[in-house]
C-alpha cells in the first residue's frame, strides 16, 4: 500500500484545517504527528514556562518521554494567510484541564511555529454577575 501524502496545510481552508487538526490531536503519535507534519526547522513555544522545543527530532522526543498524553479537543481554528488560529481543551487528567490558544505559523505546507498559550479556569467573580451571561463549556 503506497503511503498517503500529508497535505499542504497552507491549501486548507477553515473546515478542511478543522478536520486535519481533529485528526492530528486524535492521534498524537510522535512518528504520525511530527515526522509527518513539521519541517526540522520546527518551534514550539511555550510563553508561560519560558520554553520553547527547537527541531523536528527534539519535539518527536519530547512527545515521546511526556508522562501521560493528554487528551485535547479542539473548539475552532480560524485560518488566515500561512496562519492558524485554534481554540483547544487540554485535559491531562486527574482535574488538569486548560485552555489553550494555539498560533500556528505554516510554511511550506507544513506547521513551522506552534506557540500555545495555557489558562486554567477560575471562578468568575460575583462583583460581574449583573454584566455577563454564562459561558457553556
Amino acid at each position: 500500500m503506497a503511503e498517503q501524502r500529508p497535505p499542504n496545510l497552507e491549501e486548507l481552508d477553515e473546515q478542511q484545517a478543522y478536520r486535519f487538526l481533529t485528526q492530528l490531536f486524535s492521534t498524537l503519535s510522535p512518528e504520525e504527528v511530527y515526522e509527518v507534519n513539521h519541517p526540522e526547522d520546527y518551534v514550539k513555544e511555550m510563553p508561560q514556562s519560558g520554553e520553547f522545543v527547537r527541531g523536528r527530532e527534539n519535539m518527536r522526543k519530547f512527545q515521546e518521554a511526556y508522562p501521560n498524553s493528554p487528551s485535547i479537543r479542539l473548539r475552532r481554528v480560524l485560518v488566515r494567510d500561512g496562519l492558524w488560529v485554534a481554540e483547544v481543551v487540554n485535559d491531562y487528567g486527574g482535574g488538569q484541564v486548560f485552555d489553550v490558544a494555539m498560533i500556528l505559523e505554516l510554511k511550506d505546507g507544513k506547521i513551522w511555529r506552534d506557540r500555545r498559550y495555557y489558562a486554567e479556569p477560575f471562578e468568575a467573580p460575583e462583583w460581574r454577575a449583573q454584566w455577563v451571561e454564562r459561558m457553556e463549556v
